[in-house]
């Protein structure tokens, strides 16, 4: 703090004010650095970090049974370079003349609106139940249990994803996304046969795909 002191001027025998001196502005920053470090310790206490998230794949039990999908029931896709999506119903036609390949993508119209067309059986069982359980008359363990069953039933949409030398990463994670936004249960990742990837390029050429 500034002093105002008052004294002799010494030659002229009387007493004048002086003025105060103007000390320099000292901020002391250790509070807030203190502070700062019980904030950070408080947070990194208190604080619940995210965990990676993952999908889940269950991998299908080992079995004798070699009953074959109905053609009806079956969709099989492959991935490819640039965000191609190709795929075909039932089993694949290996005769030029008659390529059942068809080409899409990822976009709202693309693969997944295939996938709903095809899954009606299981989207129509669960209709009644979401409403069911959006007005809190169904409990979600109840819920659960039957959506899962009619997911396994023998009508619903079976999809094989397949995968070529050039597809990406990130297209097999789209389309494992698309499975549970399509209520898919039913499906296996595998790569893509030769006379699949030869039927590819007989669609693209006769297509001008590039």
């Amino acid at each position: 703090m500034a002093d105002v002191n008052t004294g002799g001027d010494g030659g002229h025998g009387r007493h004048q004010k002086k003025r105060a001196k103007k000390l320099p502005t000292r901020i002391d920053m250790t509070p807030m650095v203190d502070l700062g470090f019980l904030l950070l310790t408080f947070f990194m206490l208190t604080t619940t970090f995210s965990k990676p998230k993952v999908i889940e794949l269950t991998p299908p039990v080992k079995t004798n049974d070699s009953t074959k999908i109905k053609d009806t029931l079956a969709l099989t896709v492959v991935l490819s370079g640039n965000n191609k999506v190709y795929y075909y119903n039932g089993e694949l036609k290996q005769d030029p003349d008659s390529n059942n390949i068809n080409l899409t993508d990822f976009s709202d119209n693309g693969i997944r609106k295939v996938i709903l067309a095809r899954n009606s059986y299981v989207l129509n069982q669960l209709a009644p139940l979401d409403q069911q359980r959006q007005s809190q008359h169904m409990s979600d363990t109840v819920y659960d249990k039957a959506k899962q069953k009619i997911q396994g039933s023998k009508y619903a949409l079976f999809v094989i994803i397949k995968t070529d030398s050039i597809a990406k990463y990130v297209n097999v994670v789209a389309m494992l996304d698309e499975m549970n936004i399509c209520n898919v249960d039913k499906y296996a990742l595998i790569d893509a046969s030769k006379p699949e990837e030869l039927m590819i390029e007989d669609y693209n050429h006769k297509h001008n795909i590039k």
